[in-house]
């Protein structure tokens, strides 16, 4: 037995056991000294002396040192706790992309060509817009009960119950296709609007359980790619498999039954977690939930939590932006440029294959460099100026000029998703990765309503140009918030003080 899981022991002796905070659950400022808190009275500390205690590295400082091992098994001295990789995470990581691109396939395939279904059903704009905004909607009330599962029940049933949800509505989809059927598609989008809910928040969740510190933020922005590459898609087949033509309902209907067939991609290879923790920021957490944990005292810890809150508030800003934009695109292209449906879905295409690159990209560059709030504010005054670009120069009639700047536009607003998602688990630390980014969502999908119905009526009722200059007000008060924010990185402190032999183990019964 290491001395790490002795470390583990005494703190479960009695005596030894801190009292518990409101609900059952402690604060991580009382149990866990390396996050960058003193310990709470009382307290036994079996790993380091109080004069050994260091201040946390800034990100200056962050960088994990270069000695071999990226995250196998370590007991060097015997104080570090044991950790591995598996293959498997290459597995787990591929099917969740995979179901996850097929669900924002859903989200975004009727927005792009909005003109064809207005003609087709005979509804307003504002109707067709509905079936994105749904996504958003279904989102807020359900990620509670989504997280909780999440915590309680464990990765492996979330993932099932996403995927299947999302075959449900996919298959009622191929039953809607007729003029009077409006009802149907509706009803459809609801259904993989809730298998949403067991989606979205997985990515952060999935990269802490099953990656190493070197390889965390990569994974992490891999599985966002996945749902990217399905907006992508999304943006793509739709004005290509379904063209417009209104006098000819029919040819519209049977163009419709070519979509992709609806699958149901069972993660069978999914697991909860493995069988040996991949760092040592997940070998210090109890591997199961406790008797006395409590999910609400989850919530309020990482509510009293300021960096948190300004960083909840300025990622639903910005992603919520990327949601209207997306949703509205269709219109603004055909506002400025007429019977130009095919090329309004190749610069969605453009505006998510290059956020694509972008989130790969900083997630390089996030593992290797931990500047988390340095890359965020960075990328969030580009996302800005890429607004203001794509705003003057939409009028300009020069297609191609869309191209580009929707292509910068989308590298950095869609590169910074995952920014956000890896930001907030390292603050929030040791809550659960799917509370902090489940709640990063909610708030994303709160200003995505809101921005998406102010901004269709500016678009309707001026122009596209009076929409697009609502959102640059937004976003840069988004710079200016992230700018405020107080960076700890305190995920990132415990694999560093596990590099220097000084790390200290959390009790069990935390």
């Amino acid at each position: 037995v290491s001395a790490g899981r002795q470390a583990e022991a005494q703190h479960a002796a009695p005596g030894n056991e801190p009292d518990p905070g409101p609900g059952g659950a402690r604060p991580a400022a009382d149990f866990y000294p390396a996050c960058g808190a003193h310990p709470a009275a009382g307290v036994a500390e079996p790993l380091r002396d109080p004069e050994e205690v260091e201040a946390p590295p800034d990100e200056r400082e962050a960088m994990l040192p270069s000695a071999g091992g990226g995250g196998e098994a370590a007991e060097a001295d015997g104080k570090t706790l044991e950790t591995k990789v598996y293959r498997r995470r290459f597995a787990v990581l591929t099917v969740f992309s995979l179901y996850s691109l097929m669900n924002a396939f859903q989200w975004i395939h009727y927005s792009i060509i909005t003109n064809v279904f207005t003609n087709y059903y005979g509804v307003s704009n504002d109707k067709v817009d509905w079936l994105s905004i749904v996504y958003m909607v279904a989102y807020i009330p359900l990620i509670f009960p989504a997280t909780w599962l999440l915590d309680r029940r464990g990765l492996r049933l979330t993932a099932l119950l996403g995927s299947g949800l999302n075959c449900a509505g996919a298959w009622l989809k191929c039953a809607s296709v007729s003029p009077d059927r409006f009802w149907v598609t509706v009803s459809a989008q609801v259904i993989c609007s809730v298998a949403q809910v067991f989606i979205l928040g997985l990515p952060s969740r999935i990269a802490s359980v099953w990656f190493g510190p070197r390889e965390v933020s990569t994974a992490c922005a891999t599985a966002v790619l996945g749902n990217q590459l399905g907006t992508a898609i999304g943006f793509l087949l739709p004005p290509v498999l379904v063209p417009n033509t209104p006098e000819d309902l029919e040819l519209t209907a049977f163009s419709r039954k070519l979509r992709f067939p609806p699958v149901c991609l069972c993660p069978a290879v999914i697991r909860d977690r493995p069988a040996v923790p991949p760092s040592q920021a997940q070998a210090v957490l109890p591997g199961s939930p406790q008797e006395d944990y409590s999910y609400k005292q989850s919530i309020i810890n990482l509510m009293k939590n300021k960096a948190f809150v300004l960083l909840l508030v300025s990622y639903g800003m910005l992603t919520g932006s990327f949601y209207s934009v997306s949703t509205l695109l269709n219109q603004m292209i055909i506002h400025y440029f007429k019977n130009q449906e095919l090329n309004a879905g190749r610069i969605g295409l453009t505006l998510v294959v290059a956020g694509m690159v972008g989130s790969i990209l900083c997630g390089l560059w996030l593992d290797h460099s931990k500047t988390y709030k340095v890359t965020t504010l960075v990328v969030y005054i580009l996302s800005f100026l890429g607004m203001l670009v794509f705003t003057f120069t939409l009028h300009l009639d020069n297609i191609y000029l869309v191209f580009v700047t929707a292509g910068v536009l989308g590298f950095f607003m869609t590169g910074y998703l995952p920014l956000g998602f890896e930001f907030g688990v390292e603050i929030t630390y040791p809550e659960s990765e799917g509370t902090s980014s489940g709640l990063l969502n909610a708030f994303a999908q709160i200003f995505g309503i809101i921005f998406t119905l102010i901004q269709g009526k500016l678009t309707t009722d001026f122009d596209p140009f009076a929409g697009n200059l609502f959102l640059c007000a937004w976003i840069f008060l988004g710079v200016v918030l992230t700018a405020l924010i107080k960076s700890e990185l305190k995920r990132h402190n415990v694999n560093m003080a596990s590099e220097r032999n000084n790390l200290q183990a959390v009790s069990s019964s935390c």
